[in-house]
């Protein structure tokens, strides 16, 4: 297991570390060092979660041991609970809470946990509906459950009836302390919510009482958002939560879910609901002072209650509604001026809190006897009221906006056709929450996610500061990802799935006829998201109704191709769609399935279609909130108050409503495209069939690793092409059938594979075998930015004479057939290890330097020695200036795992076979790049940035590291090593040296498959011609523009003027 040096903490990782993730831990440790809070984005399939804890949990071994083997009676005779401000909570590290949206995504982290070397004090804090295993108890549900799980665990003195009653009180409750005594090492191994269930089930403790005890002295507990969002859950739980260390993963609905807390609806229903229950408790209590002279509650304070509820029933069906759609709205302080009339003020309202809590008691008692639960509607009263007097200034009403609505009443509201009215309170400043954990003084709120994108807005919705940012790329390569956007359809109609758009049935028929066409391209699964089920409805009823010329329909085509399946509106349904979906996928009378989904449905939020149950997602427009909207409309009408507010007090960077609305809207199309490319291995392609995504605005925000491989396409016929032959080259694209060559024995580069030779005069005079038009695999050279220096591992690979070196392109991992994923060299590799081609290293050191040079330093021994140390690797990659270097602002490359080979006589092998297959196939000018530069260059930044160079000296077989001189040589060396030889072969290495050095990554892939492709008669001239001509358009590529033409043969000039001019 290698173990990494990060600013100065021993990280140990299950897994060769890819270059983002070390990146990624970096980010994590800075901010617990710090004390500073973090905003971290990070794709699905990067590792995510298990660089989070694995950084998080070095960080905090490093400041003492782990709590294993404690007990809870050890703890809280040492005074262990945190929140009392004992001895204890002044000397033990802080403790790490770890919340997650659903139990089953905590579950996930579990089994993350368990790969990982860390064995800290763990425990899962979850909901009794999870964990309750009463015969009867567990039966029920919300609050039902917690109210009859309350009161058989209530202490009390026993009478001899209930001595013999055991369904009154819990076992399992009663056996929690003992069983914890005799297990103190519980928690110590990873554990989740079903490993303590069957303890309950096996040894009779109550799962969720275990849990609530251990949690008192864990290092790490994991609970879902709703335990540190709710005030009345954070209270409950005995944490010292100063300096405490809050994760919130898959957090990029935090900002809606704070809000949603910090409101509340109160509809006519509820409220008749409580008006009852207040009389039940008065009729209740009158009762039995009448049989048993029972005098412990007055009755008159349950009367008073119900005609205070009355009086607000009155008072909101009072107030005067003009419109339906547009309600009555006030500003957030005009609660207090209506309560105010009621006789509910902040003194009154803890008195009336108290009598509702003892009106609860008195239904749980009434109902003792049946343990069927009651749901006490009264509870409501007191959460409101909690809410609404949380502070004495009222301060946070500002925050807030009232809003009176009529609404259709349900049927089991049971008002009979009465007017029902909802009385909301709405938040619309999620950053209430998060200032709570200001006012607790948190040490660190780490916020990650693979869609945070737009970071901004997400940051100023939370009012807090995150000093440290992160918006990493993917591990994936650039052949494994098509993105592109299409403003028109196959006849040439506008796509805008805009209002005054959407209901045409040009539109609509426009748009089935470009799904028919990718139903029958894409393989496997295909996803296909609507801006809502409005639109979804509408498309699908006119695809089925609407037939063309033939009298076949869209549907019926669409059909032809993939079965279909639609996302249902209510919930309860969806999980058999899920399984129709993977059903009619796995069924080969056709070539997959289609899944007709809606943004922020169920489908985009959360699933893994990894592989073929998604290998194209189809965004069919903008899912912006519905305009009319009340709740939609006054937050943008606060927001552009806030902003305006904010101008005054000279702030630059400000959030107006319109922004706020389009982020949304952004945001949900960052989560719907995340369904695909789901590890290291997939691949897909992500369509936007939507004119406005051509704005460059608009793809500013889509997550930033998509962003690089975004291309717009004017005509359809294009994206059918380019999208056939990446899915055609998607089906071969797992591990290349590499052809061992006897010559590779003897060190040179492997030949991946041939290419059809085209006639000489059809392609530009460079072009030679597949072997030179690609980067060499011994050469090959990663660029990763880590804020504005780059990260770099010096890996020479040391190898036996004879020694099978296969090398496996990373872009080339995993071979795909009809809904079949295999790797013809056995294993695939976890989305988490490196694919790195397996070399023999004992100890490397990576130090960051002010020259943004990372030099190593390495001694070279016998294989057998290094062998002894394969799986013990240290790698240091601490960097005490690393904290000041600014967050970049350029867009970051797509992650590669390519290594360096750095044997200079492999090299001179190289460049000789290379020469040779050029002069062998009659080519002028071909060699391979890497054997004409001394280092490779680094990406040129599209805004004229200055260079972060990663300069790559070669070292002898002594390995000796770079001296200061040597670097400052090779920095003036960083373009392009220029050849004085006037030999064809040297002229046409020289310009493809300049054009990688001009190009990023991806764009000089897209140039050499280009090349490629012409060369194999797969493209045209023309088609590439035209690519050349937007790869080169930049003003600083112009000298490329001149010196391609010298490369096309005399008959195509006229034809390179039409794209180039003179």
């Amino acid at each position: 297991m290698p173990t990494y040096t990060i600013r100065g903490i021993g990280v140990d990782f299950p897994f060769e570390a890819y270059d983002c993730q070390l990146v990624y831990m970096d980010k994590v440790i800075q901010s617990l060092q710090n004390k500073c809070n973090a905003l971290l984005e990070s794709p699905t399939g990067t590792g995510k979660t298990l660089c989070l804890l694995c950084a998080t949990l070095a960080w905090r071994k490093s400041l003492g041991p782990f709590s294993t083997g404690m007990s809870v009676n050890s703890s809280q005779d040492a005074g262990g609970k945190g929140d009392t401000g004992s001895q204890s909570s002044t000397t033990r590290p802080p403790t790490i809470v770890y919340a997650s949206r659903t139990h089953s995504q905590i579950r996930q982290v579990i089994q993350e946990l368990k790969r990982t070397s860390y064995r800290p004090k763990t425990v899962v804090l979850g909901s009794r509906e999870q964990m309750c295993i009463h015969d009867e108890v567990s039966l029920l549900s919300g609050r039902a459950q917690t109210n009859a799980c309350r009161f058989i665990c209530r202490k009390r003195e026993k009478t001899k009836k209930d001595e013999n009653n055991e369904n009154h009180r819990c076992r399992h409750f009663s056996r929690v302390s003992g069983y914890l005594m005799n297990n103190p090492n519980l928690g110590d191994e990873p554990i989740d919510i079903e490993d303590l269930v069957n303890i309950g089930k096996r040894h009779g403790p109550c799962p969720y009482y275990v849990s609530r005890e251990i949690h008192k002295v864990a290092d790490i507990l994991f609970a879902p958002y709703n335990y540190l969002i709710d005030r009345g859950n954070r209270k409950s739980l005995s944490i010292n939560w100063k300096s405490c260390i809050l994760i919130f993963d898959e957090a990029h609905n935090l900002e809606s879910l704070c809000a949603d807390a910090a409101s509340f609806d109160l509809t006519s229903g509820l409220l008749t609901a409580c008006i009852s229950e207040a009389k039940s408790c008065t009729d209740l209590c009158i009762k039995r002072r009448e049989q048993s002279n029972d005098k412990s509650r007055n009755p008159e304070n349950f009367a008073i209650l119900r005609a205070l509820l009355l009086k607000l029933e009155k008072r909101i069906a009072e107030v005067t509604i003009q419109s339906k759609e547009l309600g009555f709205s006030k500003p957030g302080p005009y609660i207090y001026e209506l309560l105010a009339d009621l006789n509910i003020t902040h003194e009154t309202a803890s008195k009336l809190i108290d009598i509702i809590k003892d009106a609860v008691e008195l239904l749980e008692e009434d109902n003792q006897r049946k343990v069927k639960g009651i749901i006490c509607r009264l509870e409501s009263i007191s959460d409101i009221l909690n809410l609404i007097f949380r502070d004495k200034e009222n301060a946070h009403a500002n925050f807030y906006r009232v809003h009176v609505q009529e609404v259709d009443a349900s049927a089991t509201d049971g008002l009979k056709g009465r007017v029902s009215r909802k009385f909301s309170w709405w938040c619309f400043n999620p950053g209430i929450a998060m200032e709570e954990f200001r006012k607790l003084d948190v040490g660190s709120i780490i916020l990650t996610s693979g869609t945070l994108s737009p970071m901004d807005s997400f940051a100023q919705e939370l009012k807090l500061e995150f000093p440290v940012r992160l918006e990493n790329p993917h591990v994936i390569s650039a052949n494994q990802i098509w993105a592109g956007v299409l403003p028109t359809g196959p006849s040439g109609g506008s796509f805008n799935s805009s209002y005054r758009n959407r209901d045409s049935l040009e539109y609509k028929q426009e748009l089935g006829n470009a799904i028919v066409n990718f139903a029958r391209i894409v393989p496997d699964g295909l996803l296909v998201f609507f801006p809502s089920y409005y639109l979804l409805d509408q498309c699908i009823g006119c695809w089925k109704n609407v037939s063309a010329g033939n009298s076949t329909t869209i549907w019926e085509r669409i059909c032809k191709h993939k079965k279909p399946v639609v996302e249902p509106r209510r919930s309860s349904l969806f999980p058999l769609s899920i399984e129709d979906y993977m059903t009619k996928l796995k069924d080969t009378s056709t070539s997959g399935a289609v899944f007709f989904a809606v943004c922020r449905g169920k489908v985009s939020e959360g699933l893994d279609f990894a592989d073929h149950a998604g290998r194209a997602v189809v965004i069919t427009g903008l899912p912006y909130a519905t305009m009319t909207d009340p709740k939609v409309r006054l937050k943008r009408e606060y927001l552009d108050q806030q902003a305006i507010s904010q101008r005054e007090l000279c702030k630059s960077e400000v959030l107006t409503g319109e922004d706020w609305y389009s982020q949304q809207a952004s945001r949900a199309v960052n989560q719907a495209i995340g369904r695909v490319i789901r590890h290291r291995h997939d691949y897909g392609a992500i369509i936007f069939c939507d004119e406005r995504f051509t704005h460059s605005n608009r793809q500013s925000q889509i997550s930033r690793w998509i962003q690089p491989h975004i291309q717009c396409y004017s005509k359809f016929g294009d994206v059918v092409y380019t999208l056939t032959r990446f899915f055609r080259d998607g089906e071969t694209r797992g591990p290349t059938k590499l052809k061992l060559l006897e010559s590779e024995k003897l060190g040179k580069s492997v030949v991946n594979e041939q290419i059809e030779e085209a006639p000489l005069d059809d392609m530009p005079s460079f072009l030679g075998s597949s072997a030179s038009a690609q980067r060499s695999t011994s050469a090959l050279k990663t660029e990763q930015p880590l804020d504005k220096f780059y990260l770099e591992k010096f890996l020479p690979l040391t190898r036996r004479m004879g020694q099978d070196c296969t090398v496996k392109p990373p872009s080339s991992q995993h071979e795909v057939s009809r809904g079949d994923i295999f790797n013809q060299f056995g294993e695939v590799l976890p989305a988490n290890r490196s694919s790195f081609t397996s070399y023999k290293d004992q100890s490397t050191k990576l130090n960051y330097s002010n020259e943004l040079l990372f030099n190593e330093k390495k001694s070279l021994v016998s294989e057998r020695k290094a062998m002894q140390f394969q799986n013990c690797r240290i790698t240091d990659l601490s960097c005490n200036s690393m904290m000041d270097v600014k967050p970049s602002n350029q867009l970051m490359a797509p992650c590669s795992v390519k290594k360096r080979r750095l044997n200079t006589e492999h090299e001179k092998h190289t460049k000789n076979e290379h020469l040779s297959h050029a002069k062998n196939f009659g080519l002028n000018g071909l060699t391979n790049i890497s054997n004409s530069m001394v280092c490779e260059n680094p990406h040129e930044s599209n805004s004229g940035s200055s260079q972060s160079g990663e300069d790559m000296a070669l070292m002898n077989k002594d390995s000796r590291t770079l001296t200061k001189r040597e670097t400052e040589i090779l920095d003036q060396k960083n373009k392009v090593v220029q050849s004085s030889s006037a030999d064809e072969e040297t002229k046409g290495s020289e310009f493809l040296v300049q054009v990688e050095g001009k190009l990023s990554a991806s764009e000089y892939k897209e140039f050499v498959n280009s090349m490629k492709a012409l060369k194999s008669k797969a493209m045209k001239i023309s088609e590439v011609l035209q690519t050349i001509a937007r790869l080169f358009s930049s003003p600083e590529r112009l000298s490329l523009f001149k010196r391609f033409k010298d490369f096309i043969p005399a008959k195509y000039h006229a034809m390179y003027e039409q794209y180039f001019g003179n």
